[in-house]
């Protein structure tokens, strides 16, 4: 079955840094809400959806960050250029000359720069580049920008969704790709679950799993999956144990990543519901980066609980843009229903 790439480009285009997830927000709710049975914003902006299952003897918990990385306004000089602070982690070799949105009293277009390479010395030309280095140039004087611009407001990349051969590409396919999915599991999900499920999309993943730490501690547990993406190093530069994993080669059931090993039983039972569903699937041992798993798996006052989770291979994570296979989103969708719906049928014996 196809993936609905027009609804997938709405959701990877809305801007939702985090601490300003606000409009992806709103868009999710609007997509699922007839769909789930109950929907709920906690205090710290995540959003709760509730299936109720067959059972509520145990309780899946089921979470994909919104938000997506960014950068907020904080020095406006004499000359109307605008200095920022990260939201996230950028790699800064890639904003050169790129475009950005700056979201004040209405958004606002501009440009990433740096010192030109002809100006530079020997000495700055080896240097890498740090976020310091860059400003945003919007065109406009000191005395224009800030009657749209404040200290405070939210910026994001400005880019839109192209496909590419099999693959799609934009911005913010982390984490958005995997909103995206838990959206479309939601929406096809024709039966009652065995248990009572719920799908939380977090907030301010990008700067410490923060929303899922809270919705975590909050809802009573049993079971967790976590949706995100993950590397896929299967480029040029790579040697064959450094792949992690590769585009068009299935969805990842992830091992473990810096901050979380993942409950075996879950690896598991994973597995035997992609062998079982014929879905094509790859293993994902992530060294570098953590995700709202960890807070699934150990921030929780049932003394843990038993977790785990699907990636998404994707090539130029936290740059400005990012590219996904559409037959790997497919296959998340796929493997994340047939374990919603199997639960109650799975070995959890250690």
């Amino acid at each position: 079955m196809p993936i609905n790439v027009k609804l997938l480009k709405d959701i990877c285009e809305i801007a939702g840094p985090p601490g300003f997830e606000k409009r992806i927000r709103d868009l999710i709710a609007k997509e699922i809400k007839s769909h789930v049975d109950e929907l709920r914003i906690d205090n710290m902006g995540n959003l709760i959806a509730f299936k109720k299952g067959k059972s509520n003897k145990k309780s899946l918990l089921v979470t994909a960050h919104m938000d997506e990385i960014g950068f907020i306004v904080n020095h406006i000089d004499s000359k109307g250029f605008i200095r920022f602070l990260p939201l996230g982690g950028f790699d800064p070799k890639t904003l050169t000359s790129q475009r950005v949105i700056i979201h004040g009293k209405k958004d606002l277009i501009g440009v990433m720069g740096c010192k030109p390479i002809h100006l530079m010395t020997a000495e700055e030309r080896g240097q890498k580049l740090s976020l310091k280095d860059f400003y945003i140039d919007t065109g406009m004087p000191k005395s224009e920008v800030e009657k749209l611009v404040t200290i405070g407001d939210f910026i994001t990349r400005e880019r839109t969704l192209i496909e590419m051969g099999d693959c799609v590409n934009c911005k913010s396919l982390d984490n958005r790709i995997s909103v995206f999915t838990l959206i479309e599991a939601l929406r096809e999900m024709k039966k009652k679950p065995p248990y009572d499920f719920h799908a939380v999309f977090t907030v301010q993943e990008e700067v410490g799993i923060r929303g899922a730490i809270a919705s975590s501690l909050a809802i009573d547990h049993d079971f967790g999956i976590n949706i995100d993406v993950t590397i896929a190093f299967d480029t040029p530069d790579a040697k064959p144990e450094e792949v992690i994993t590769s585009l068009g080669e299935g969805t990842a059931i992830k091992i473990l990543d810096s901050s979380t090993i993942c409950d075996r039983r879950m690896i598991r039972y994973m597995k035997k519901m992609a062998t079982k569903s014929k879905i094509k699937w790859q293993p994902e041992l992530l060294t570098g980066g953590g995700t709202d798993t960890a807070a699934l798996q150990y921030y929780n006052t049932n003394g843990g609980s038993i977790s785990g989770a699907l990636s998404i291979p994707a090539r130029h994570i936290h740059q400005v843009i990012e590219m996904a296979h559409k037959d790997d989103v497919r296959a998340t969708i796929e493997l994340l229903k047939a374990c919603i719906m199997n639960l109650d049928k799975g070995d959890w014996e250690f």
